[in-house]
C-alpha cells in the first residue's frame, strides 16, 4: 500500500452510466473522464463503450489483476470486469489496448450464471492471487436473496463455478473484503433483488428482505464460519480491512442504521464487531418518513490508513474521520453537496441532534445539484477525493426524481491530508445531464491503475 500511495495522479476515470429506470430506452455505457488539470478536455467525457443491451444497470467494477497478482509477470492489468446488477451479464472490456477508448473484449451472458452457479445479480469484483476473478452475488436465478459468489478465469472469463463450499449459504449478499493473512473473507447484506429491484419499501426491512450481517467465511475452505449480527435494519453495504495486510480489522457502513462498525479479530480467533461512528437520523415533515437517516451508502479507507471517509446519501454530506485510533474515530471533515434537508426544498427538519440549520443547496458552476453525495474514489496520494451521486436507478428515482431528469454529476473534493477538512474544488465539474443522448445516472468511479477500493495486498 505505501508504494501505491507514492504512485503517479490519476489523469483518466471510467465510470458505469446507467440508462435504465431514466425513461431514455438507450443501453447503458462506460465513460471516459478526463481529470487531468493540464488537458484541453478536463473534466470532459472523451469516450463512451454503450453496452450492446438495454437496461443492464452497470453497477460495481473491478480488474483482472491487482495488487494480489504482484510478483506475476504474467497478468496485466488491462482488463475491466463489469458486471450488471439487473441483468446479470459480465462485461470484461478491454482497457490495455487503448486506455482511452475501451472495447468490449467479451461478454459473459446471464445463463451462464444461473446454469454454472445458481446465481444471479452479480455485484462486487475482486481479482485473487491464483489469477482468478471472484464476484459477489445477490441472489438466484429466481430473484430471491442468495449470498453467493461466482468464480471467473482470469484469462478466458469463463464462469468456472461457485467459490463457496459447505451448506451454509446466507440468504443475502452484497459487498466483500478479503484478507488471505488472516484467513478470512467477510461478505455483507444488502437485500432480496425481487424486492429492492424497483425501489424501497421499508415494510420490507420489518419483513426481513434488508440484510444485518456481516459473513465470515474461512478462506481456505471456502465455508461460512460466523455471523456478525449488526441489529434489525443496519443493511450493512461496503465493507473495507485496513490496506495494511497484517491488519485483522477493518470497517463497515450501515446504510439505514447510520452506524459504522468496527470489525476485528479476537485473541479467541473469531470476529466481531463495535460501534465507533454513528450518524444520528433528523425528525422531518414533508418525507417519505417521519425520521430520516443519513444512509452511509459509501466507505474507503486512504492507503495510509489513516482517514475513513463515508458518504450520507439523504442528508447530503460527506465525512472524514481520522483513525489513528481505529476504535475510536475523530470527525475531522464535513462537506455538504446536495441532499434531501437543503433549505429551500420540500422536507423541513423539526429536530436535528447535529446541525443548527438545514444546508444550502450545494451549486457549482451556476448548476444546483440533484441529489446527494453517494460513491467516492480517493486520489492514491489522498489529496483528492472524487464524488458522483447516483446510488441505483429504481432508489435515484424514488428518492430524488429530480437527479434522474437532469442526470448525475462526478464533483471533487479537496482533501486536507495533514490536519483533516474537506472543501469542494469549485472548478471541477462533470455533468452527466449534457449527454448526447440525454441525462444519465453515473455510478463508481475507477482509476485505470487502480485504488483504494479495488486493490487487496496479500
Amino acid at each position: 500500500p505505501t508504494s501505491a500511495w507514492k504512485g503517479p495522479r490519476e489523469e483518466i476515470v471510467y465510470l458505469p452510466c446507467i440508462y435504465r429506470n431514466t425513461g431514455i430506452d438507450k443501453p447503458d455505457f462506460l465513460a471516459t473522464v478526463d481529470v487531468n488539470p493540464k488537458s484541453p478536455h478536463y473534466c470532459q467525457v472523451i469516450h463512451r463503450l454503450p453496452m450492446p443491451n438495454l437496461k443492464d444497470e452497470l453497477h460495481h467494477s473491478g480488474w483482472n489483476a491487482c495488487s494480489s497478482c504482484f510478483g506475476d509477470a504474467t497478468k496485466r492489468r488491462n482488463r475491466l470486469i463489469l458486471p450488471s446488477l439487473i441483468s446479470s451479464r459480465i462485461y470484461v472490456v478491454d482497457v490495455g489496448t487503448d486506455m482511452r477508448a475501451p472495447r468490449i473484449h467479451k461478454i459473459v451472458e446471464p445463463v451462464e450464471l444461473f446454469w454454472k452457479g445458481n446465481v444471479a445479480n452479480p455485484h462486487t469484483s475482486h481479482c485473487l492471487g491464483s489469477g482468478d476473478i471472484l464476484i459477489s452475488c445477490l441472489g438466484e436465478p429466481s430473484g430471491n436473496g442468495k449470498g453467493s459468489f461466482i468464480l471467473l478465469d482470469g484469462e478466458t472469463f469463463e464462469v468456472k463455478g461457485n467459490w463457496g463450499n459447505g451448506e451454509e449459504v446466507p440468504p443475502l449478499g452484497y459487498d466483500f473484503w478479503y484478507q488471505p493473512r488472516h484467513n478470512v473473507l467477510m461478505s455483507t447484506e444488502w437485500g432480496v433483488p425481487k424486492v429492492l429491484a424497483n425501489g424501497f419499501n421499508p415494510a420490507d426491512v420489518e419483513r426481513g428482505h434488508y440484510g444485518r450481517h456481516i459473513n465470515v467465511w474461512d478462506w481456505s475452505t471456502r465455508t461460512c464460519i460466523q455471523k456478525i449480527d449488526l441489529g434489525k435494519g443496519s443493511i450493512p453495504l461496503e465493507i473495507r480491512f485496513l490496506h495494511n495486510p497484517d491488519a485483522a480489522e477493518g470497517f463497515v457502513g450501515c446504510a439505514l442504521s447510520g452506524i459504522v462498525h468496527r470489525f476485528y479479530k479476537t485473541e479467541k480467533g473469531d470476529w466481531v464487531a463495535e460501534k465507533v461512528i454513528e450518524v444520528p437520523s433528523k425528525k422531518v415533515q414533508g418525507w417519505l418518513l417521519p425520521d430520516m437517516p443519513g444512509l452511509i451508502t459509501d466507505i474507503l479507507i486512504s492507503l495510509d490508513d489513516r482517514f475513513l471517509y463515508f458518504s450520507n446519501w439523504l442528508h447530503g454530506d460527506i465525512r472524514q474521520y481520522d483513525i489513528s485510533n481505529t476504535r475510536k474515530p475523530k470527525l475531522v471533515g464535513q462537506v455538504f453537496l446536495g441532499g434531501s434537508i437543503t433549505k429551500g426544498g420540500p422536507v423541513t427538519v423539526v429536530e436535528d441532534k447535529e446541525l443548527q440549520c438545514q444546508p444550502d443547496p450545494f451549486v457549482i458552476k451556476g448548476k444546483r445539484v440533484a441529489g446527494g453525495p453517494q460513491m467516492i474514489q480517493l486520489s492514491l496520494d489522498g489529496k483528492r477525493l472524487y464524488v458522483s451521486t447516483s446510488l441505483y436507478s429504481g432508489w435515484d428515482k424514488q428518492f430524488y426524481p429530480d437527479l434522474v431528469k437532469e442526470g448525475s454529476v462526478m464533483l471533487q473534493i479537496d482533501v486536507d491530508t495533514e490536519k483533516g477538512g474537506l472543501k469542494a474544488n469549485k472548478n471541477f465539474l462533470v455533468d452527466f445531464g449534457k449527454e448526447p443522448d440525454g441525462p444519465v445516472l453515473a455510478h463508481e468511479i475507477r482509476y485505470p491503475g487502480g485504488d483504494c477500493t479495488s486493490d487487496i495486498w496479500i
